[in-house]
């Protein structure tokens, strides 16, 4: 398949100043591409707008994805300004590390609205725009999807959604000629990441993600997954690739992924040490 030149395309990307919404937003202009760039902060997105070389190039919204009234506002003016929007990327995300014994039930509405629903809220707001030009759509799930790690249901709940929600509207809009994919990395460096080394809990379950099963990968290599993810219209890509076998087939390594993953005395000492912050 030839690949999907970018090149004057408008690439729509949701949590557009986080870490890997930042660097996406860079690597696209790269391209050539023109970038909507939503986000719940505005005057940081507007900075980061002008950084990529003004309105003409790049134009900021404020957007929260768990308003549709919110997003599907943003999502139409970035469409008048540049006339066109040929690729969404639900990108906003957070996570949390909470036991269920001890678990905030508003934080974790919280984590499913803004990564699951959220992802949905925006691909219903961008479809209209991208049906008409045959476009992309990418949701930005995580290995979470395959791999659950203790003290995180809400995320890997929401990121194991944000999969079986891109599958079932690829189905839909297959007939359309609008590709859907979504995109699962490892751990990688973000300030979102820096939450996990931040965190007790977090730190006691991987480690601090140098080595290992849950040792991270360069930002780089995941902002160059994703150029490749949209450039090809893929429908499902794992960072790092060596990990793709192992995330097609979860159930036959759940096992062995619990037993040298999370060692039950860590997982009880992290439980322990996320119940000291309340």
């Amino acid at each position: 398949m030839a690949k999907y030149d970018l090149d004057g395309l408008v690439i729509l990307i949701t949590g557009s100043t986080g870490g890997l919404g930042s660097a996406l937003a860079t690597a696209f202009a790269a391209k050539g591409a023109k970038l909507a760039l939503l986000d719940i902060n505005l005057e940081a997105a507007d900075k980061q707008a002008t950084s990529l070389g003004g309105y003409t190039i790049a134009k900021a919204w404020q957007a929260d994805v768990c308003s549709m009234e919110s997003l599907q506002n943003a999502i139409n003016s970035a469409a008048v300004h540049f006339g066109r929007i040929d690729v969404v990327i639900a990108n906003a995300g957070i996570t949390s590390f909470e036991p269920i014994e001890s678990a905030s039930p508003e934080r974790f509405d919280r984590v499913i609205d803004i990564n699951l629903n959220g992802a949905w809220r925006t691909f219903k707001a961008g479809l209209p725009y991208v049906q008409k030009q045959q476009g992309y759509l990418l949701a930005i799930s995580s290995l979470a999807a395959f791999f659950h790690s203790p003290l995180q249901s809400s995320y890997c709940a929401s990121k194991a959604g944000v999969w079986a929600l891109s599958n079932s509207i690829r189905m839909e809009l297959k007939h359309l000629n609008v590709g859907v994919g979504s995109v699962h990395p490892t751990f990688f460096h973000t300030p979102l990441m820096d939450q996990t080394f931040d965190d007790p809990a977090g730190l006691k379950l991987w480690g601090g993600n140098q080595t290992g099963l849950w040792k991270m990968v360069a930002l780089e290599e995941v902002v160059n997954a994703i150029v490749d993810a949209v450039e090809n219209r893929r429908e499902f890509v794992v960072v790092p690739k060596k990990n793709g076998f192992v995330a097609r087939t979860p159930g036959l390594f759940r096992g062995f992924i619990e037993r040298v993953g999370f060692k039950n005395e860590d997982v009880i000492e992290a439980i322990r040490l996320a119940a000291l912050k309340k």
